[in-house]
């Protein structure tokens, strides 16, 4: 397994062992202590898996208080996946790191607590799964403005298909700053 630190304090790319042949593949997607070992030491309380159309964006969500790591990757199809540091008094707030997770790299993403989370479906579709280290709570959920001129994200794609809670997210600045995660050394 190939582990790459991001830019981004505790923003982990993972690399899993894949082992395949023409029948297909197998991957350990989960294993506790080779996980803590790697710095992931958080447990996770919820999986989920969406499923998205091409051109559809989600995000960039996050919930404070109750905040939710997540350890995502893509089942089938192909994404563009983005981690945004908003922990106040972070280093690199407002900062953040994008990558393209499939079903062929079988990347996985490790965002932990404090950043805000989204991504769009490159393919025709795309199956989503992703572990959380906390339980969805809608009255802590909000969200980010995925174009956000101030984050600089480089999205791959110019109209996405939005939900209706997104597409009124707010912009970073915007933000009462005691609403956000604060930054913990």
């Amino acid at each position: 397994m190939k582990v790459t630190d991001s830019k981004l304090q505790g923003v982990k790319i993972i690399e899993p062992m894949v082992f395949g042949d023409e029948r297909g593949y197998f991957m350990e997607s989960w294993q506790h202590n080779r996980y803590k070992e790697l710095g992931i030491k958080e447990t996770f309380v919820q999986s989920n898996v969406s499923k998205s159309a091409k051109g559809v964006l989600r995000g960039l969500h996050f919930q404070n208080p109750n905040p939710q790591g997540k350890l995502v990757y893509v089942l089938s199809g192909e994404v563009y996946d983005v981690a945004v540091d908003i922990r106040v008094g972070s280093p690199t707030f407002g900062q953040h790191e994008g990558i393209i997770l499939s079903e062929k790299n079988h990347k996985q993403f490790y965002v932990p607590e404090g950043f805000a989370h989204g991504f769009c479906v490159l393919s025709e579709t795309a199956t989503f799964a992703y572990m959380c280290t906390n339980y969805y709570s809608p009255k802590d959920e909000a969200s980010l403005l995925w174009n956000d001129e101030a984050l600089g994200i480089d999205w791959p794609l110019d109209s996405p298909s939005l939900s209706e809670k997104d597409s009124k997210a707010l912009k970073l600045n915007d933000f009462d700053v005691d609403k956000l995660p604060q930054f913990v050394k």
